[in-house]
């Protein structure tokens, strides 16, 4: 089955220096039948003003995920950790036990980037942050791996979670087509960045997402040249 979830139909919730759609409910935007897909808990879709941010708060027991759509990111944490992510790049913290930690736009540009969250197999752990660039030209016509707790994914370059799960992206150029296999103890969460696609025939457009259980295989078209991310995450 996949269910279109068009971007209008997210929650919303503009702060001026933050213009934030919600995938799933958080802070003020609560939707009973949007609390997460397996174990994705946050997909928000985040438009960051120039020289603002988030300013330095705790998280624990949590995988955050950050993909940066367009502008850059920098990243300073209690561990002593800081880095600056740019677009199409990909930073992880694994909270564990606790951390705090700050995620400012010091660009002069508008950021937009996705941050999602999963919940981790197990509770605790010491906490950590890693980022690595990943060039689009490297996914383009084929699913990349970009964060995973699967030991042969982080063998082959994929940043770790303490997960059992995935998130994966590629870009299309118009016309060209991907298959993908789906475990089916997992389930599937599709977004658009830029462009548009059909998975399996749904239309998907620029940042609509596509929530996918039992379909044991899925063919993304790009309708038009075309981002995506996939993430994978455990049903059960």
């Amino acid at each position: 089955m996949i269910e279109k979830r068009d971007f209008s139909t997210l929650g919303h919730a503009n702060h001026g220096w933050l213009n934030a759609r919600h995938h799933f409910s958080f802070g003020g935007y609560h939707d009973p039948a949007r609390m997460g897909w397996g174990s994705l808990r946050v997909w928000n879709d985040d438009e960051i003003a120039p020289r603002s941010g988030f300013p330095t708060h705790p998280h624990r027991d949590m995988e955050i995920i950050t993909y940066v759509r367009t502008g850059a990111i920098t990243h300073r944490d209690s561990l002593g950790n800081e880095g600056r992510t740019e677009a199409g790049d990909v930073q992880v913290m694994s909270a564990g036990t606790g951390v705090a930690h700050s995620e400012f736009n010091l660009e002069d540009e508008e950021t937009r980037l996705f941050q999602i969250w999963i919940i981790p197999d197990e509770a605790g752990g010491a906490p950590r942050w890693d980022a690595k660039q990943f060039p689009k030209g490297e996914r383009s016509g084929k699913l990349e791996v970009l964060a995973s707790g699967r030991d042969e994914d982080i063998l082959a370059g994929a940043l770790m979670i303490r997960a059992d799960a995935r998130l994966s992206g590629a870009t299309l150029a118009k016309g060209d087509s991907i298959t993908h296999r789906i475990d089916p103890a997992y389930a599937a969460y599709l977004v658009v960045s830029a462009g548009s696609v059909s998975v399996n025939g749904v239309e998907i457009g620029e940042r609509d997402a596509a929530a996918i259980t039992r379909e044991p295989e899925i063919t993304i078209t790009a309708l038009e040249d075309a981002e995506f991310l996939i993430a994978e995450t455990r049903t059960h």
